[in-house]
């Protein structure tokens, strides 16, 4: 008797008396699932507190009303407390920003890499829409990678806009940004397979570049360059790291001419790998420029002694591409001349 009432005030009552029912209902676990329903797919002021926290209703009775262009609901939707991924594909598909942003900063929505993808390619120049992926516990290394490359062009934009650089300053400045926050994926410790799947997550989009393999080794990250150097000559991670260890030159040199690299690249890396062997962190302020000071200072040392044999064009690149890696390689470059 008591469900039937329900159902007659869920199809019949003026709305006040609706909102105040579907208010009471929204946590009730014994509520009529048909009775859920009708108050799910009621008025805004209706359906929002059932769509946000009842449990009686079910996945196909979400997607059903999540697919209607009804920003409300939809947002009320992607507030819910866990969110399938069904459910969330489909908030990214028929959602606008609104509802996606929502989603995005919701922890308990499960999101597919499809699904990030797709709000990505929706969305992805939203910066609140940004700011939610960027901010989430956990994201697939291929989507970081991607968020690294779209904020990294907005910050070009603003920097040719407003700074009045030339077009060649804001590229090197945006590939210094974009390496920097691709490192910083990976860095303190992270799990050998995520620094994999980011090295081939990079190779396969082209930007395992020369540049930021140079960048890793003389910033002391000993995995990325080895994870690098393995995807880049295509030879299993256990055997660059073995050539890594190899005090010797031969088997490192071997590794780096597969790789394809510039020549002129491989003095960097030699020495990067002579400081990591007598140079530990100590986890004080700044310990990763010290490092990146020290290998700098050694390869100013021999490339004015010529030890390398390079070109003056090579030897400007690199020194241009260390240059940027500390604020303090200036002063260092002075000092040494």
């Amino acid at each position: 008797m008591a469900q039937e009432i329900l159902r007659v005030m869920a199809r019949d009552a003026e709305r006040r008396v609706r909102e105040a029912l579907a208010r009471e209902a929204r946590t009730a676990k014994d509520l009529p699932h048909d009775v859920a329903v009708l108050l799910a797919k009621d008025v805004e002021s209706v359906a929002m507190p059932v769509l946000e926290f009842s449990e009686v209703l079910r996945e196909e009775d979400l997607i059903e009303i999540a697919s209607a262009a009804d920003e409300m609901k939809q947002t009320a939707i992607a507030r819910r407390e866990n969110v399938s991924e069904a459910l969330a594909d489909t908030l990214i598909d028929k959602g606008n920003q609104t509802v996606v942003e929502t989603l995005v900063r919701n922890e308990g929505a499960e999101i597919s890499e499809s699904g990030f993808s797709k709000a990505i390619e929706r969305f992805g120049d939203d910066e609140n829409i940004q700011d939610g992926l960027v901010h989430r516990e956990a994201l697939p290394v291929g989507i970081s990678e991607r968020l690294v490359s779209i904020v990294s062009d907005r910050l070009k934009e603003h920097l040719v806009k407003h700074h009045d650089l030339p077009a060649n300053t804001a590229t090197d400045l945006l590939l210094e940004a974009r390496e920097n926050a691709t490192l910083s994926l990976v860095s303190n410790g992270a799990p050998s397979q995520k620094v994999e799947d980011l090295v081939a997550e990079l190779h396969r989009n082209g930007r395992l570049t020369e540049s930021i393999v140079l960048r890793a080794a003389c910033l002391g990250d000993l995995d990325f360059a080895q994870a690098a150097m393995a995807e880049l000559a295509s030879v299993p991670l256990i055997n660059a790291q073995k050539l890594f260890d190899d005090s010797g030159d031969l088997g490192l040199k071997a590794l780096f001419d597969r790789s394809g690299l510039p020549k002129r690249s491989y003095p960097v890396l030699r020495k990067a790998i002579d400081v990591m062997r007598d140079t530990e962190y100590d986890g004080l302020e700044s310990d990763r420029e010290r490092f990146s000071l020290k290998v700098l200072e050694r390869l100013l040392t021999a490339f004015e002694t010529d030890d390398f044999g390079l070109s003056d064009d090579d030897v400007e690149y690199l020194m241009k591409r260390l240059s940027t890696l500390t604020s303090k390689t200036a002063e260092a470059r002075e000092h040494l001349h």
